[in-house]
């Protein structure tokens, strides 16, 4: 089921619907900083990158600062260099990857801390109590929480970005779990705005539910800021031709 239930989130997380998601492999973790310098050693596609745009400096932290184009980029690099289809996972497929088979807002459980994610826990959600705001990224994986299908900081660490335009709210989106383009499907041309999820760092705990959704100047196609990353997926089976 996708998007929020109702008592909770906003009227952009609704309605919620069922989606038959077909199969597809996703990244452990966001894409580091060390792979993104290593892919962007290889060959152009379409547009350069730069080799280190992250202001939180590690090999093992989430790279930030990269665009929907760049991020896009690296998935076409990646697939030149393997001969295998990757790219940025579809809004309903992020959703189903962070649920995990959970109902909950968090794929932990009803609430969140610190001590299971990075975001700003000045703050509280549900039950919860306050904890420790790092005001920063931390190496991917620290917390040693993987959902059920094994996934690390699904919830806070950087927003992540998909491939899908933004749209207001569910009604007429794909059942299949299918990308949700607007009229130009051209990569180059894309304009307006583009799907963020998992909240980030600095974002408050309601932020980073497995249903939220956020609509602002960082979600532009084009929009660099430095609490947003990515992951990639890879279709089962897919080969470039």
């Amino acid at each position: 089921m996708m998007g929020s239930p109702e008592g909770e989130g906003y009227g952009f997380e609704k309605p919620q619907y069922e989606v038959k998601v077909q199969p597809f492999f996703m990244g452990k973790y966001p894409v580091t900083q060390a792979q993104w310098q290593a892919v962007t050693s290889l060959p152009q596609v379409n547009r350069e990158l730069k080799p280190d745009p992250s202001d939180f400096k590690g090999e093992n932290r989430p790279v930030e600062g990269v665009s929907w184009f760049e991020a896009v980029e690296f998935c076409d690099r990646l697939s030149q260099y393997t001969g295998k289809s990757y790219r940025l996972p579809s809004e309903a497929e992020w959703e189903y990857a962070c649920r995990a088979g959970t109902t909950t807002p968090f794929h932990f459980g009803e609430t969140i801390t610190s001590k299971l994610a990075n975001f700003n826990a000045n703050y509280t959600y549900g039950a919860g109590v306050k904890g420790t705001y790092r005001e920063q990224t931390t190496e991917v994986g620290s917390f040693e929480v993987p959902n059920a299908f094994g996934l690390y900081d699904m919830h806070g660490q950087v927003c992540e970005w998909c491939l899908d335009d933004w749209h207001n709210n569910y009604e007429g989106a794909p059942i299949d779990g299918s990308t949700w383009f607007n009229d130009n499907n051209n990569f180059s041309q894309k304009k307006g705005n583009a799907v963020l999820r998992g909240g980030c760092w600095f974002n408050l705990p309601g932020t980073c539910r497995s249903a939220s959704r956020g609509i602002n100047y960082r979600a532009g196609h084009d929009g660099i800021n430095h609490d947003v990353g990515f992951r990639v997926v890879c279709g089962v089976g897919r080969i470039l031709q």
